[in-house]
Formats: C-alpha cells, structure tokens, sequence
C-alpha cells in the first residue's frame, strides 16, 4: 500500500528520490520520509542523514527544504498507515539500534508481535509502534553475528524469520554504496538506466530516468550498487530476470493540464477503450484475436464454467462481464470477491477457467485466489493494466488492458478498459464455442468500434455534471438503482461518490427497491437510476418499463430521481427529475457510456465539498495487503 523509492547513480539523490515519491503519492500520504548516506566523506566514515514527516510529502519536502541533506545514494517511503499512528515517529525508513541498518517497507509483517518481543529480550530498544522497525533490528542482530559480512547476507537471513508479505530497500553504512531490494508480496520493479539504477513500487516513480525495468518475484532479492544489479534468492543462489521496455510516454504519467489525475483519466477514457480494442477485432471475418495466451481456441471450447475473481471496482467489471460472457458465449459464470474466494473452501476444477482482473496485477486478494485455483487445477488468466505484473507472469494467459498509468486512487478509465476487455472475451468464446456467427459478431464489433467517438461525445457535456453537483453536494445520502447489466453499474457509480466525496452511498438492484430501499425515500434523497435500454431488443425493453416504474415509486415518495437515459428518450425524461443523456448502443456496450456520467458527477461533488480527489482519506491504488 506504501511507496518506495531507492536510488544509486551519479545525480543528486535527493531530488531523484523526492520526484518518485511524488509520483507514488497515490500509494499512500499518511507520512514521508527518506535517507540518504554519503559515502564520499575524506575517511570520516559513510554518513547516515534521515528526514521524516506526518502528512503529505510536501511537509518532508519543506523539512528537507529547512533542512538540506546530502547523499550518494538512497531511500525513500510514502505512507499508508496499518501497523501504528501517521505520526513522524512512525514515519518511515526505520533504524536499528546503532542508526546503521535503515528499512523501508511495502505490506504487512505478520508476526512482528513476537519479533518485537524476542528482540526486546534481547537488548533491543524497539520505539516506534510499526511492524516494520523490527526488520532493521533483525538485520542489525545478522549483521553483528557475522562482521564483515555483505549487508544482503544478514538480510537473507533476517527475511527468513518473517511472516506474512514484504517489499523491501535495506541501506547500511557498514557496507556502502549499496541497496538491497527484497520481494515477498508486494510489488517492487528494478530500473537500469545510464550508471544509474533504481527500485521502485510503480514504474512511474522512475520512468522519468529510465523505460527498462524487471520485476522481482516472490522471494527475490536485488542487490544494486554503482556497477550494477546482481539477484539472487533468499538462499543465496543466483537468478536472473528478463527485462520489460515500458511503453508508457512519461507525459502520459503526468496531470497533461488538468487539475486532478482523475478527470485526465476520466477524459483518456476514450484513448484506453480504444487501445484496449486495438488488434483484437477482426470486423472483416468476425474473429478475436488473443496475444498472450497459453490456453488454446480447442481449450476455451471446453471450459463448463468460467469464474471470475476480483477486488473492489474491478468486481464491479466483473458482475458486468458475467452478463456479457454468459449472453454471447452461453457459459456459465461465476463472480467471487478475492478477499472471499479462499476463505469459503469454493469448488475449482480443471473444466473451469478462473479470470483474475485487477487493475495494478498486484492486489493480494486477488494474487491468493489466483494461486488456490491453479493448486487446484484451474487454468487462469488475468485482465490486468500492468505489463509484467506479478499476476500477468503466474497466469496462463494475459488480456492486457491498455489504459496506461492510473495515478488517481478512484480507478476510472481502468474500469472502463476492464469492461472493454470482457466483451472482448465474451466475443472470442462465443466466436470459439459457436454460439456467435461472424456476421454477429461483426456486427458487435463495428457498435465497439463506435465507441470512443460516442465517449468523447459525453465528455463534452461536463456543464450539465456540474449543475447537478451544484444542485446536490450537500446531500448526505444517494441512492443507485439499475437493472441486468446496469446493476453493477449502479453500484460503480455509488462507490466512485463514496470514495471520492465522503457521502454515503449505496447501488441496489432496482427490482429490489420494495425489499428494504423504499423505506430511506423521502424529499432529502437523491435516486440516481440508471433507464437506458436497447430498442428492439424485447428483454430489454422488459427492463426498461420495470425501471420507469421504479422512477415513478421514487417520485411517488417525493425522491428526487437523476436518471441516465438514451439520446431522445422523452418518455424517461419525463419520469425523472433531472436526466442525463447517453448515447444509444446494444445492451452490452451501454455500461461503458453509463459510467461515464457517474464518475463526473461524483468528481464535480466532491471538488464542490472540497475533498482531494485524487488522494481520498484512508485509501490507496495498489491493496498489496489483506
């Protein structure tokens, strides 16, 4: 959930450090801190210089601004707090006892009750309340049994004693000119660059300095120093990586003139649907194509059941692609919370096909599901937007959504490239299983092609979002109503406003309004509903006539109902309050349109209430940890 950032190169650390720090503000803001170590100091002895903040990384900017440091190399952290207060105490990098062992860390240490009292016994004064500064005195305590020893023996060492999941950069003065990176859970990714080498948690904290990097594994460790990067695991044996060239312009990494990460991403919307379309549709022959892809055409034919498992927005996508796979490829489909999947003893075997979407490739949750469905015979394959993600690299196929770097906590154009990736899916297994002929599927694909023209199109009405966060920024509560498809939809749109704006919102199934909504009704609460339908298509407008009824009980119970209708439809205008125009599509394509709206209106609310949308309270982009 944290930010790390090292460096070991012939430019001044500091600013390095502090510019990838800024970019992996969104991983977390409770607290800051770096440390540098000058190894050039005419035989006085490497010195160890820290800095460490509460709050956001412009109160460590300003301490080091008050309080210049020196360095030529170091480390870097920006907190998201779970073990211990956001004070500066608790601050990261953390000492050891002698101020020699500096740490900074990424996850959660399972087991550092014990450590914590094992080394007390031992001497050691513990001060801080985190689990991380037992791992500086763990490698103090290898470092004193073996003198002389590399910094990366008496880490290997101390590592083993640990529980639970850890990324890791370890600097000692009493081996300098040297950073060693340890993986076991979280992401960390190794930059090389021109003499000059790098580790991070996110490839934008460096990408300004280098596009060639390597993830490290699970149970990897890197030692970096001025003349390079040698890895090896936590038994000492030596492994290599292949490097990843990103392709991420760094501008793209970038606000591009907006005023928040997050309306830049709402508006790359159309870019990343596109992108994510791109080579994947035939419109000449019908067909799908797949990159990336160990399981072949004949296996997809014989998967009885697929099963989808996800975190967060992404199971939000997921609900959306149940409903597509199962229309266009007629498999069954199943939608599991990582968080849930392997605490529920679920049934997985080798017929069914186990899709993990996750936007960063990193998320616990969904990394755990992903291995108890392969120990149990599952193929999987991940939608993921990270290229060399730890769940990229343990699946057996790989639909890359290309939505490039997502910096706002509130994933936004990440949801709509997932959606975009499961009709691609849904396409491929109905082309493969025969329940698609090519002129249908063409047909499809050519309303996928009409896309990014149509989200551009409601990207220029932001006017009207803003009216209606005129209007209602100051409710205390919303409710999100649809139908089918446009159910998960629902709940998006009440999530995107929770995240970002502090209000309580809830989605619900519309045809469940009489089970329990009904009785929060009253003038004070606004019923955002989602009434778009497909004409001609006879389930759909089934769906939409139940949903014009749930407007009117709305309007019976003097809610105030916001509805997202099609372009010209005068009938759900008139049952509304206030409408919100999308432009027309078939069914399975309208919630990539539907949200849209949802999101701006949620991002003007919250800009109106005064909230940071990019950095909302108590979150973080990348939950590594459980």
């Amino acid at each position: 959930m944290c930010g790390i950032v090292g460096y070991v190169g012939a430019k001044r650390v500091v600013p390095v450090v502090l510019d990838g720090l800024k970019r992996l503000e969104y991983r977390g803001y409770d607290s800051a801190g770096i440390a540098v170590i000058d190894s050039s100091t005419n035989g006085a002895g490497p010195r160890l210089d820290i800095r460490r903040t509460s709050g956001k990384l412009r109160n460590l900017e300003e301490a080091v601004r008050l309080q210049p440091l020196a360095g030529t190399y170091g480390i870097g952290h920006t907190r998201w707090a779970t073990h211990g207060r956001p004070t500066e105490e608790n601050a990261h990098p953390h000492r050891d006892c002698r101020g020699e062992v500096v740490v900074v860390h990424n996850g959660i240490i399972e087991n550092y009750l014990a450590l914590k009292r094992q080394l007390a016994a031992a001497g050691h004064e513990v001060r801080t309340e985190t689990d991380t500064e037992v791992i500086a005195h763990l490698i103090e305590e290898q470092a004193q049994a073996a003198p002389g020893a590399p910094l990366e023996q008496a880490v290997r060492a101390a590592v083993k004693q640990l529980s639970g999941v850890y990324a890791l950069a370890i600097i000692s003065t009493r081996d300098p000119d040297k950073i060693v990176a340890v993986r076991n859970g979280p992401p960390a990714v190794i930059g090389l660059g021109q003499n000059e080498y790098f580790v991070a948690s996110d490839i934008p904290a460096i990408l300004h300095h280098t596009r060639e990097v390597f993830f490290l594994a699970d149970g990897d460790i890197a030692v970096i120093t001025p003349s390079g990067v040698r890895l090896m695991d936590f038994n000492g044996k030596a492994i290599s990586r292949a490097l990843t060239h990103v392709t991420w312009d760094p501008i793209m990494a970038e606000k591009g003139g907006f005023k928040h990460f997050m309306l830049k991403e709402i508006y790359e919307q159309p870019r990343a649907v596109r992108d994510t379309l791109l080579g994947r549709l035939s419109l000449e022959q019908g067909n799908v194509y797949l990159d990336e892809m160990e399981i072949g055409e004949e296996e997809f034919r014989r998967f009885a059941s697929l099963r989808i498992v996800a975190c967060g927005t992404s199971w939000h996508a997921a609900l959306a692609g149940k409903f597509m796979i199962e229309q266009l490829a007629r498999v069954p489909v199943e939608v599991d919370y990582g968080s849930e999947f392997r605490y529920r003893d679920p049934l997985v075997s080798a017929n069914q096909l186990t899709v993990l979407i996750s936007q960063s490739g990193e998320t616990a949750d969904t990394l755990a599901a992903q291995r108890q469905a392969r120990e149990q015979g599952s193929r999987t394959l991940a939608i993921c937007n990270v290229v060399g993600s730890m769940l990229t690299r343990e699946a057996n196929g790989t639909l890359y959504t290309h939505a490039g770097p997502e910096i706002g906590v509130a994933s936004t154009k990440a949801f709509t490239a997932q959606l975009t990736a499961l009709l691609v899916l849904a396409l491929y297994l109905g082309r493969a299983r025969g329940v698609l002929s090519p002129a249908q599927a063409t047909a499809l694909m050519e309303e996928c092609d009409r896309l990014p023209g149509k989200l551009e199109a409601l990207l220029n009405r932001d006017d009207d979002y803003e009216g209606l966060a005129r209007r209602f920024h100051r409710s205390r509560d919303f409710l999100y109503l649809g139908r089918g498809i446009h159910y998960p939809i629902a709940l998006e749109g009440a999530l995107k406003l929770k995240e970002i704006s502090y209000i309580h919102a809830e989605g619900y199934p519309a045809g469940e309004m009489k089970h329990g909504p009904n009785a929060l009704i009253d003038e004070n609460l606004p019923v955002v509903v989602i009434a778009t339908r497909e004409p001609g298509s006879s389930a759909s407008e089934v769906r939409y006539e139940k949903t014009l009824s749930n407007m009117r009980e709305v309007q019976a119970r003097e809610g105030q109902v916001i509805a997202i209708v099609n372009d010209g439809d005068r009938e759900a205008r008139d049952a509304a309050d206030y409408a919100i125009a999308v432009p027309g599509a078939p069914e399975l394509l309208l919630p990539i349109l539907e949200v849209v709206p949802l999101q701006l209106l949620a991002y003007h609310i919250a800009i109106r209430r005064g909230c940071d949308v990019d950095q909302p309270r108590n979150l973080a982009k990348s939950v590594t940890v459980e």
